[in-house]
């Protein structure tokens, strides 16, 4: 690793522990040169995935919108930032663990939507509702039947 002081190429791990819960390595390094420390972070490099819209245009996964789509169905309900990011980190590893290069965004939207079902019922009916763009009120009370049996 090269030194972000002197650009030397000799530098030294003095410490190494987990990050991020586990998904990242943080490590302390020391240059052999200048003997200034800095940290370097190591993570496991992912295949990029392709998200395919519902008017096919494809664009790169991009996590914050799906926390934007589970934190504007979570508004004003009793869910902590912690069980969203814990929901957002489960839908991520789900499609991750796919291995596919290109998934629809219909797949994204019903792995969130199974992950909203069994954590809150109104943030479910919310993002469905904006999801499936119910047309009317016949189509949210069926949707609201499914969630009540």
């Amino acid at each position: 690793m090269k030194c972000p002081f002197c650009s030397h190429e000799n530098t030294r791990v003095i410490d190494s522990r987990p990050a991020d819960d586990n998904a990242s390595i943080r490590r302390r390094r020391i240059c052999d040169e200048c003997g200034k420390r800095f940290t370097t972070y190591e993570k496991v490099e992912t295949i990029p995935v392709i998200i395919i819209k519902k008017d096919n245009n494809r664009e790169t996964y991009d996590r914050s919108k799906v926390e934007a789509g589970v934190l504007r169905a979570c508004h004003k309900r009793p869910i902590s930032a912690s069980q969203i990011t814990q929901l957002v980190d489960e839908v991520e590893t789900e499609i991750f663990n796919l291995e596919e290069k290109e998934i629809s965004s219909q797949t994204v939207g019903e792995l969130v939507m199974n992950k909203l079902k069994s954590l809150e019922a109104v943030a479910y009916v919310r993002f469905a509702s904006v999801y499936r763009e119910f047309k009317d009120v016949n189509t949210f009370l069926e949707e609201l039947k499914k969630v009540l049996e």
